[in-house]
């Protein structure tokens, strides 16, 4: 994958933005534990950024996905992990299948808004029961004349504080567990207010993502028009899992750049600090972790590069975003670690960015796929695994 002219100018506008709107918050946001996403929404929607890669006829760019690589790793620049998350949430999560296989009016009424930075939207696949394990999610929608009544919880949901609908995956059937599922968009909001049989039954409070609000959410009878469902009923768990493939390779886009300043921060600050009569770059052992740091995000880049570059020409990279993702997390627990002990007293303090990428970086290895489900789609594709006997 090569960016061009108008690639690397995208990703001035980007920086722009990151440098002049929402660094110079991040502290605040991350001390308040959330931050405005409607109002950094409306802006990102301003400039363009929230729907590259979505059909023009809904204010899209109609671009291909190497634009959404482009973005995602600009946002590595912004000084934390929890406001690219949920913009990530938005642009990449939330919003695909809606943009694929929504009808043309729910597109107007849910996509359209989104990508103007009108509507906050959030993804509803987690709960306390399942996570990695989609297929286990038991939260169910019955029908009831032209609507659904949708019942069950979603946790670990991200922006769902402020969001104003949810994407989310329920059981619409019975039979097997991967034909039996649906998406469903679900308005969270009336006036202002949640729904009726909505309740965010709690904040979650994490030790890292700290700006990114994350909640707990109930569902209680809670009436939503069939005509809001993706595509056919029963193909939720397949538009979903297409949901994550791009999410993968956003995560691992994602890393890029944060990871690469995180190196370069410890660079200018072994170049500096005194010990021994020399500094501490002076140190071949530091010299030579950091050279070794540094390859293993390029070969990361290589990797994530060449998976976008294989999706947008059509071709399916399960296998390819699986390893990107994986490599991300890896990577995410590796570079802040060793990167921290350089810089000792200094890295162990809240403040510090390179503490923080130490506790942000860590959901990576979780969220969107643990590294264990990574491993297993891998083996599987190799033809090392097979399937585990259940229901089909």
């Amino acid at each position: 994958m090569h960016y061009s002219h108008e690639h690397l100018e995208l990703q001035k506008t980007l920086r722009r933005f990151i440098a002049e709107e929402i660094n110079p918050h991040v502290d605040e946001w991350e001390e308040a534990e959330i931050f405005p996403a409607h109002q950094v929404f409306r802006r990102l929607g301003e400039l363009g950024l929230l729907g590259l890669t979505k059909p023009e006829e809904y204010g899209g760019a109609g671009l291909d996905y190497s634009w959404s690589m482009a973005m995602a790793e600009t946002l590595g620049h912004v000084e934390c992990g929890g406001v690219p998350m949920a913009i990530g949430v938005q642009t990449d999560m939330a919003t695909p299948a809606l943009a694929r296989f929504g009808s043309d009016a729910l597109r107007r009424e849910f996509l359209a808004p989104a990508i103007a930075g009108d509507m906050v939207a959030c993804v509803g696949v987690s709960e306390p029961g399942a996570g990695s394990d989609v297929s286990g999610i038991k939260s169910r929608a019955r029908k009831d004349g032209g609507d659904y009544l949708l019942t069950g919880q979603k946790m670990w949901i991200t922006n769902s504080l402020q969001a104003d609908w949810m994407c989310m995956l329920v059981n619409t059937g019975e039979g097997p567990v991967h034909r039996n599922k649906s998406l469903v968009i679900v308005p969270m909001r009336e006036n202002g207010r949640l729904r009726p049989g909505i309740e965010v039954a709690r904040k979650i409070r994490k030790i890292g993502m700290n700006s990114s609000d994350t909640g707990l959410i109930y569902f209680d009878e809670v009436r939503v028009p069939q005509r809001f469902r993706i595509g056919e009923e029963g193909q939720g768990f397949i538009y979903q899992m297409q949901q994550f493939q791009e999410e993968r390779l956003w995560a691992a886009a994602n890393c890029l750049a944060s990871l690469s300043n995180c190196i370069q921060w410890t660079v200018e600050w072994a170049r500096e600090r005194k010990l021994f009569g020399a500094t501490l770059a002076d140190q071949q052992w530091v010299q030579f972790k950091l050279a070794e740091l540094k390859t293993e995000v390029e070969s990361l880049r290589a990797l994530t590069y060449r998976a976008c570059d294989l999706y947008v020409r059509g071709e399916d990279v399960l296998e390819l975003a699986s390893m990107a993702k994986l490599k991300a997390g890896r990577l995410n627990r590796l570079v802040p670690d060793t990167c921290l002990q350089f810089w000792g007293g200094m890295g162990y303090t809240w403040e510090n960015k390179v503490s923080r990428m130490f506790r942000d970086g860590r959901l990576v290895s979780i969220g969107g796929g643990a590294d264990e489900v990574m491993l297993g789609i891998i083996a599987k594709l190799m033809g090392l695994a097979k399937r585990r006997p259940g229901p089909e």
